[in-house]
């Protein structure tokens, strides 16, 4: 490692000690350092671990393993979002949720559970069950009553760039300039929150929905830009296919080049890693930190 590439690591840390905490339903989340968020998909149709979890044994054991691997937030999602989904309704979302929530909040109260989904009713349920954040792949689009259940909850919201429709959120747009056009989206979608009451906001600038594999490599490049650091970043890049295909490999096959750019957006300010593998996520966070 270079001595530049030192110095760089250093003054991120020192940049990332600058930022945020999030209150999580009454706990500090402390984001001053970058933190793991662990994958729980309650689906069966799930791309990578479809059906592995979703009885409750499983799920119990999957989150006990999250947690000791090193994650900090577990989000569970019980509808899958990969090209071709079967698309569920917001009740068959909570038959499948069942007690998953409360379960895993009893036997393990100090983790913090993020709900996967883009329902209002959902989000109702999950609050009742225990949740401490809405992560919504769809910005409020899918919903039109989604902010105002976010905003009911006191929840913080996971805010991602999407296409504005469930049926064209993976056709792929054109972008003049995809940092720009994703922080204009942020900067419209911040104001409508703020002015709800919505002060806790975490951006996901969508890596997997509706990009070409060239933007999407544009905006690894460009992490450090999004939103201007005005709200901490998450990025959700685990066995997404804009890495694999590309070098023809599969999703569970990519890890030591997911890893790889993982250091370079932590390096440019990212503060969540939202990933299927924790432990591999965990040590690219402490080597970051140690370097």
């Amino acid at each position: 490692m270079s001595e530049n590439t030192v110095n760089l690591s250093r003054s991120n840390i020192s940049k990332l000690q600058q930022f945020y905490s999030i209150n999580c339903n009454g706990t500090l989340l402390d984001l001053s350092l970058p933190k793991v968020m662990g994958i729980l998909n309650l689906t069966p149709d799930s791309f990578s671990d479809g059906g592995k979890f979703n009885n409750l044994k499983s799920a119990l054991e999957h989150a006990e393993k999250l947690i000791n691997d090193g994650a900090a937030i577990i989000d569970i999602g019980p509808q899958s979002t990969r090209p071709k989904a079967e698309f569920l309704s917001s009740e068959e979302e909570v038959r499948r949720l069942g007690n998953t929530i409360s379960s895993i909040k009893k036997e393990f109260p100090e983790i913090l559970i993020s709900l996967d989904t883009f329902y209002a009713k959902t989000v109702e349920f999950g609050f009742n069950e225990g949740i401490d954040l809405v992560n919504d792949i769809s910005g409020g689009q899918f919903d039109e009553k989604m902010f105002d259940a976010v905003a009911e909850t006191k929840l913080p919201y996971i805010l991602m760039h999407v296409n504005s429709t469930y049926n064209t959120m993976h056709e792929k747009a054109t972008f003049a300039d995809i940092t720009l056009s994703v922080n204009q989206y942020f900067s419209k979608k911040t104001d409508e929150l703020l002015r709800k009451g919505i002060k806790d906001i975490i951006l996901d600038p969508g890596f997997g929905f509706g990009k070409t594999v060239d933007d999407q490599m544009k905006m690894i490049d460009e992490v450090e830009f999004f939103d201007f650091g005005n709200f901490p970043l998450l990025i959700g890049i685990s066995r997404k296919s804009f890495i694999y295909k590309p070098l023809g490999k599969s999703a569970l096959d990519i890890d030591e080049e997911t890893q790889k750019l993982h250091m370079k957006v932590l390096k440019q300010g990212a503060k969540i890693l939202r990933v299927h593998d924790v432990a591999a996520a965990k040590k690219t966070i402490d080597e970051f930190l140690n370097n």
